[in-house]
C-alpha cells in the first residue's frame, strides 16, 4: 500500500528519506502487554483477573488490553476498574465517573475517580490478581499514578496480586526534574515523594513504592512487572515506534508531555492561561492583560536553551474563559535535549511577576487556586521562595538538589538501561 502511494518520479535517496520521515514506520518497543502475550500470559494462567485499563491499554497493534485478556486461553476477565476519565476516556478532567456495564464485554466497569478512589473488598470480590496497563505521561500531578498506588494498597490488603504492565516514559527515563513532594501537601494529584517530573516507567515505580513502604500503614502488595522489550531510557516517544493515544483529552500528542510541565502549575492558579479550551493545550501562555510583543521578548531575554517563544493571539473555543481573547506566546522547542522543563515553567512565572507586578499570579489568584497550586507544586514552598522574593536562580538551584538527591535513590529500581 505504501509503495502505491509513492510517486514513480522518486529517486532511492527520496525514498530513503520518506521512511526516516516515517513514512515506513518500524516497531521498536513492545509493551507490556504484547510482551506477556508472547509469554503465554503465564502470570494470570489460571486466574481470575481485574484490570485497570484505559483507552491507552493497548497492544503495538492498537488492539484493546480488554480484548486481548478477554480472549485469553485460560484466564478469566472478571471486572474492569476505570481511573479518572473513564476506561473508555469519554470523561472531562476531574469529573465524577459512575460504576456501569461495559456494553462491548457486559463486564461490570468499577470507577476508581468517583465515590472510590481505592477499590473496596466488594469491588474485589472473585478477583485473583489485579492487572494495571495505563499509559501515563511522567508527571507527579496526573492522577493514574496515584490510583496504581491506591489499587496496590487495596491488593496488599485484600492479599491478591498485582501485575503492571510496563509502557514507555515519554519524557525519555533520563529526566529527572523539580522539587521532591512534601508529604504536608499529599493529594490525589500527589502521593508519594517523587518529584514534578520522576524518570521512571509505571513498573519502576510501583516497584520504587512498594518497596520503600509506601503504601498505608507500610504494607507491600505481591508485586509483578511484565517488562517492555526493546525499551531504553534515552527513548522519546517517536524512537519506540509505537502509536500515540491520548491518556486524557488535553494530552492530544506524544510531545504534550514535555509542555505540561512547562506551563501546567499556570493553570491552578488560574490567572493565566495555558491554552486549554484552544487547540494547542499546553503550548501556550496568555492573558487578556498580556502584550505579546514585549512578554515574548522579556521571555526570549532570559535566553534558555532549547525554547523560543513567539508572540501570538487566541481565543479558546470552550471552558469557562471560551471566547475570551488572550495575548501571549506560543513555546516553540527547537531541542528538546537542551530543554530544562521546570527551569522554563518557573522562568515564565518569574516574568510574568516582573513585567505585570499588578497582576501579580499569587494575590490575584483565589484562596482556593492556591491550594491547588501548592498540591501540584507538592509543597507551599515553591511559592513562598517567589513571594520573599528570592532570584529565580536560587529557586531553581533549591529544586535541582531535591532532584539529583532523588535520582540517586531511585536508581535500585530501574528496570531499563
Amino acid at each position: 500500500m505504501i509503495c502505491a502511494m509513492i510517486p514513480k518520479r522518486w529517486s532511492l535517496a527520496m525514498l530513503l528519506l520518506f521512511a526516516l520521515a516515517g513514512g515506513a514506520r518500524s516497531q521498536v518497543v513492545k509493551p507490556g502487554i504484547d510482551v506477556l502475550r508472547d509469554r503465554g500470559f503465564d502470570v494470570l494462567k489460571g486466574k481470575s483477573v481485574g484490570l485497570i485499563t484505559n483507552p491507552t491499554g493497548i497492544t503495538a497493534s492498537l488492539e484493546a488490553t480488554i480484548d486481548v485478556l478477554a480472549k485469553a486461553p485460560g484466564v478469566r476477565l472478571v471486572a474492569l476498574y476505570g481511573p479518572e476519565h473513564g476506561v473508555r476516556g469519554d470523561v472531562e478532567a476531574g469529573k465524577y465517573v459512575e460504576n456501569y456495564i461495559d456494553p462491548k464485554t457486559k463486564l461490570p466497569v468499577f470507577s476508581l475517580y468517583g465515590k472510590n478512589r481505592k477499590p473496596t473488598p466488594e469491588m474485589l470480590a472473585g478477583v485473583d490478581v489485579l492487572v494495571y496497563d495505563i499509559q501515563d505521561i511522567g508527571v507527579r500531578s496526573y492522577t493514574y499514578i496515584s490510583t496504581m498506588g491506591r489499587c496496590m494498597e487495596a491488593a496488599a490488603e485484600q492479599g491478591i496480586e498485582f501485575v503492571v504492565l510496563d509502557r514507555p516514559d515519554p519524557l525519555t527515563g533520563d529526566r529527572v526534574e523539580g522539587a521532591v513532594l512534601d508529604l504536608n501537601f499529599r493529594s490525589f494529584i500527589g502521593m508519594y515523594a517523587i518529584p514534578y517530573v520522576y524518570g521512571m516507567t509505571a513498573g519502576e515505580l510501583a516497584t520504587m513504592i512498594n518497596e520503600e513502604g509506601w503504601l498505608n500503614r507500610g504494607r507491600r502488595c505481591r508485586l509483578s512487572v511484565v517488562p517492555m522489550s526493546g525499551w531504553k531510557r534515552w527513548m522519546w516517544w517517536e524512537d519506540t515506534g509505537l502509536e500515540w493515544v491520548l491518556p486524557s483529552p488535553h494530552i492530544p500528542r506524544s510531545d504534550t508531555p514535555m509542555f505540561y510541565v512547562m506551563t501546567g502549575l499556570l493553570g491552578e492558579l488560574g490567572t493565566a492561561n495555558q491554552g486549554v479550551g484552544y487547540t494547542l493545550p499546553f503550548e501556550l501562555v496568555g492573558a487578556p492583560w498580556i502584550e505579546p510583543s514585549s512578554f515574548a521578548d522579556a521571555l526570549n531575554a532570559r535566553n534558555l536553551p532549547g525554547i523560543v517563544f513567539r508572540p501570538m493571539s487566541y481565543k479558546p473555543f470552550y471552558f469557562e474563559d471560551a471566547e475570551v481573547q488572550y495575548y501571549g506566546v506560543q513555546l516553540h522547542v527547537i531541542d528538546r535535549q537542551q530543554l530544562d522543563l521546570t527551569a522554563v515553567q518557573l522562568t515564565i512565572i518569574d516574568v510574568l511577576r516582573k513585567e505585570y507586578p499588578a497582576r501579580d499570579l499569587f494575590t490575584k489568584a483565589k484562596s482556593d487556586r492556591i491550594g491547588s497550586f501548592d498540591k501540584a507544586a507538592g509543597t507551599d514552598e515553591l511559592r513562598k521562595l517567589f513571594q520573599s522574593g528570592k532570584p529565580l536562580d536560587e529557586i531553581l538551584e533549591w529544586g535541582a538538589r531535591q532532584a539529583t538527591d532523588f535520582s540517586v535513590r531511585r536508581q535500585k529500581y530501574l528496570l531499563y538501561e
